[in-house]
């Protein structure tokens, strides 16, 4: 008799201690079922906001045929572009070294990387290649006429391709270029193409051409 009553009372101490553990368990578990909603309330709103944005970015993105050159990543690829400003930028794509060298010749890289909100239609090295040599060569040593060229290939605004469609814009130089097209297809002054367009640098858009534009 001795030892079943040591059993029960062995057992109620047991269970009393138990007990509010139990209750615990129950009201953590209530408390987390609450809380559920509210984060999954929470997920649904950042999931509805970041659509638009990423809809609104979809065609704001660099186009064109030579696109497929420029670098995947690092400095020279289009987010490493986008950090940089645009005579810096311009240095780290291997297509556009013929040009950061005349940039660099007639003392612009200041004057290009501190502009603000500006737009560079940049000739290509196969651009500047259907130049004659030795007409490149003397426009190279003439830093006036050099300047003279390269400035005209700066508009002091941030065009879009949109405004590509039918424009005329004035340019550092105090010349005027225009440009026609559409969709992924544009040409500045009727002869030079854009072969990749909409690429930005931290104070530019580029859009890359290749034919060298001459002031009118």
């Amino acid at each position: 008799m001795n030892s079943m009553k040591i059993r029960r009372t062995t057992i109620a101490v047991a269970a009393a201690a138990l007990l509010p553990f139990s209750l615990a368990a129950c009201s953590d578990s209530g408390g987390d079922t609450k809380a559920a909603p509210s984060a999954a309330a929470g997920d649904e709103g950042k999931t509805s906001t970041g659509t638009p944005s990423e809809d609104s970015m979809a065609g704001d993105k660099p186009f064109g045929p030579a696109c497929a050159g420029v670098p995947a990543e690092g400095a020279g690829s289009f987010d490493g572009m986008a950090k940089d400003p645009v005579a810096t930028a311009a240095s780290n794509n291997p297509a556009l070294s013929t040009l950061v060298a005349a940039v660099k010749q007639a003392g612009l890289v200041d004057t290009l990387n501190n502009a603000e909100d500006i737009t560079v239609f940049a000739p290509t090295n196969d651009a500047f290649a259907k130049i004659p040599k030795a007409d490149l060569d003397k426009v190279l040593a003439d830093k006036a006429t050099l300047t003279k060229i390269l400035t005209y290939h700066v508009v002091g605004q941030k065009l879009t391709p949109k405004q590509l469609e039918n424009g005329s814009f004035e340019t550092l130089e105090k010349g005027m270029v225009t440009t026609k097209g559409s969709g992924e297809s544009y040409k500045v002054n009727d002869t030079s193409n854009v072969v990749c367009g909409n690429v930005k640098t931290a104070n530019a858009n580029v859009y890359i051409v290749d034919t060298v534009l001459m002031p009118k």
